[in-house]
């Protein structure tokens, strides 16, 4: 599956993808498409440090 970590990542901290897309301001159907296709390691980068950011405002 594409972009495995950043999903697993999600998953592992309980975010849901509509916060994810959210956070990151763009429309959850943007994320899906963006999610589709390998992304570059930086945007990865900028996803899971996103998830962590909800993540530790739950907490």
């Amino acid at each position: 599956m594409k972009n495995s970590d950043v999903r697993v990542c999600a998953i592992e901290h309980g975010v849901r993808m509509w916060e994810l897309a959210d956070q990151l301001g763009i429309s959850p159907e943007t994320l899906s498409r963006k999610l589709r296709r390998e992304l570059p390691p930086e945007e990865k980068e900028r996803m899971i440090q996103a998830i962590q950011t909800i993540a530790v405002r739950r907490w």
